[in-house]
């Protein structure tokens, strides 16, 4: 049996994570990591304190040992700048992603290790298995509603060696009914919207504090100036809400289709399939990381664009300068740079990378 280190959230998932590792007989100890939300929330809508009281709760319920973990300057490095930096050249950068490579199973697992900790186990919808190479691998999760495999995309072979995702077997239903026959305060807790200040407290409310606002125009197609915004850092391509020009075709809305950096102007057209820059069928991949054996040269496999998007057949290549090129069984919408694309053969992840260039 392994000592195994338990990211405890305060929620549901990762409370039952840590009581099916009991369960399994692994000596386990709980601990909270305290990021960034508990440092900036001017709405008071992110309840950190209430979470620790939970996971603490949690915890004594299990007869476990717990802490609070501060990682707030790492989380400061390792993702807030990746995030401001991101917005502020203009590209769509996610954070729950980087979280998990460089917070979760970056520091947090270090530290793990370092107390001799054999790794670490967290709430993740996902399954670890051995893939075709006797190696561990990630597979979706058995709840094809909850499945978080890909927030698991960057994650790193000797990283995922190290992790344990208990729930990633059972159905969300299985996990709430089991953290009420055993009693924990998070049993009917509401499930949180990922990291809090791009959950409950809005990205623009947040990047307000820290980029300034740049107004320009707003124009179509064509140039012509409809109106204008207040900084392209507030929009992402495909947005439909909050644009604040009204659609000359009452039955067709304007949909952000591009970003001018250089001149400073957000491209709205149509929201339908011949709108020039809404769809594309290929994009060249930046950044490659494999969760299991290196990505193949060449190959047929599946990717997931976004979260909940389904997985979709693309043709896959590497290329001489390490990116990678993928072409799309049928066009994608609204496919945005520095969004992560993961990798999938059938439900097994085998990476993921950074949308560069979309085509």
């Amino acid at each position: 049996m392994a000592r195994i280190l338990v990211a405890m959230s305060g929620g549901v998932d990762s409370s039952v994570a840590a009581l099916l590792l009991q369960e399994q007989g692994h000596q386990i100890e709980g601990a909270y990591m305290k990021n960034w939300m508990a440092e900036w929330d001017p709405l008071g809508q992110c309840p950190w304190e209430r979470d620790v009281a939970d996971a603490r709760a949690v915890a004594e319920k299990l007869g476990i040992p717990f802490r609070v973990v501060n990682l707030i300057e790492d989380y400061r490095e390792r993702v807030v700048d990746y995030l401001l930096k991101g917005y502020a050249e203009g590209v769509t950068p996610n954070p729950d992603v980087y979280c998990n490579r460089e917070i979760k199973f970056g520091v947090f697992l270090d530290l793990a290790l370092r107390e001799g900790f054999d790794g670490i186990g967290t709430g993740h919808y996902a399954r670890i298995a051995l893939g075709p190479t006797g190696q561990p691998g990630i597979f979706e999760g058995a709840d094809p509603g909850k499945d978080q495999s890909y927030f698991l995309a960057m994650l790193r072979p000797e990283q995922i060696a190290r992790a344990w995702f208990p729930v990633g077997e059972r159905h969300k239903i299985e996990v709430r009914a089991k953290a009420e026959a055993a009693g924990l305060v998070t049993a009917g807790k509401k499930d949180s919207q990922g990291i809090c200040f791009i959950g409950k407290v809005r990205m623009q409310d947040f990047l307000k504090e820290y980029l300034p606002e740049n107004p320009g125009p707003i124009v179509d197609l064509a140039g012509r100036i409809l109106g204008e915004h207040l900084g392209l850092h507030n929009y992402t391509l495909g947005q439909r809400r909050g644009i604040r020009v009204a659609s000359a075709e009452p039955e067709t809305a304007y949909v952000v289709v591009d970003k001018r950096m250089p001149a400073n102007e957000l491209v709205i057209g149509y929201d339908r399939p011949d709108t020039e820059g809404l769809y594309a069928s290929r994009a060249i991949l930046t950044n490659l990381s494999a969760a299991g054996p290196e990505l193949p040269a060449k190959a047929r496999i599946e990717a997931r664009p976004r979260y909940r998007a389904p997985r979709v057949p693309i043709e896959f290549a590497r290329r001489d300068d390490g990116t990678g090129e993928i072409v799309f069984a049928s066009p994608q919408r609204a496919l945005a740079p520095g969004q992560i694309c993961a990798l999938y053969e059938g439900a097994r992840l085998l990476g993921g990378a950074v949308f560069a260039e979309i085509g």
